[in-house]
């Protein structure tokens, strides 16, 4: 069954339409990444997907329910790592089971071994601001990933970080998600990495967004850690074309 169904959802903000019979569909265990211009309404998808705001037409179902109907059916992970500063990293990983309830020490014991799979064994204690750029993002998907949700919403996760860290953590990425086979849904600007990562690519057009491109990719894994193929530049060449022809509609 299809873990995530969005089918001709329109959103409007006052005058200002924003999303026109947006239609896209998640697999279980399947990587798929929203790419388009920015302000095309890639961050309302989570919105809507998080019910923090409603659709005006089509519909959204998981696992082939209504939304409506499933209350924590997503993990988010926003752009920024949104780590609280006073709060050590064991504890800020922990923040999202605590506020659904779990008590304290049951969460702490669920989060500890899970360190050493993320590259933060021994750094439980310490602060945010004492961990580098990539380790906070690391921490913002283990809080993220914890939570056990069917489904991994993250935008644009590695969007701040300089480029090698960036790299760094795309293949750290696919490491992780080729062991636990999360299903997932990207927002990025970042064409390599949607390429890289991805087994679907859905491109948007400019506001109001409508879906323009859907890619499927059967390179095999890993792929990052390879030459790029002619395959995947072409593809990216494609995406870019794609892009290209959105700006300053």
């Amino acid at each position: 069954m299809t873990a995530l169904c969005i089918k001709n959802v329109g959103l409007s903000f006052g005058a200002t339409e924003v999303l026109r019979s947006v239609s896209l569909q998640v697999e279980p265990g399947e990587f798929v990444s929203i790419l388009g211009p920015s302000g095309a309404g890639k961050s309302t998808l989570f919105r809507l997907l998080t019910q923090d705001v409603t659709p005006a037409c089509g519909t959204i179902t998981v696992d082939g329910t209504p939304l409506s109907a499933h209350s924590r059916a997503f993990a988010f992970m926003p752009q920024r790592d949104a780590l609280l500063p006073w709060r050590r990293v064991l504890d800020n990983v922990t923040l999202g089971l605590e506020i659904q309830g779990t008590p304290r020490s049951e969460a702490r014991a669920k989060a500890r071994p899970l360190f050493s799979a993320f590259g933060l064994a021994g750094f439980e204690r310490h602060y945010p601001a004492q961990l580098s750029g990539g380790m906070r993002q690391r921490a913002a998907l283990l809080r993220t990933v914890i939570q056990q949700r069917p489904i991994q919403l993250l935008d644009e996760p590695f969007g701040a970080l300089d480029a090698l860290t960036r790299m760094q953590m795309q293949r750290w990425l696919e490491a992780r998600w080729q062991e636990a086979n999360w299903t997932t849904l990207l927002i990025t600007h970042d064409v390599r990495e949607a390429v890289a990562l991805s087994d679907r690519i859905y491109v948007l057009s400019s506001r109001p967004a409508r879906v323009i491109d859907e890619i499927v990719i059967t390179t095999p894994r890993p792929r990052l850690d390879r030459p790029l193929t002619d395959s995947a530049r072409a593809l990216e060449d494609r995406l870019l074309t794609t892009l290209l022809t959105q700006t300053g509609d």
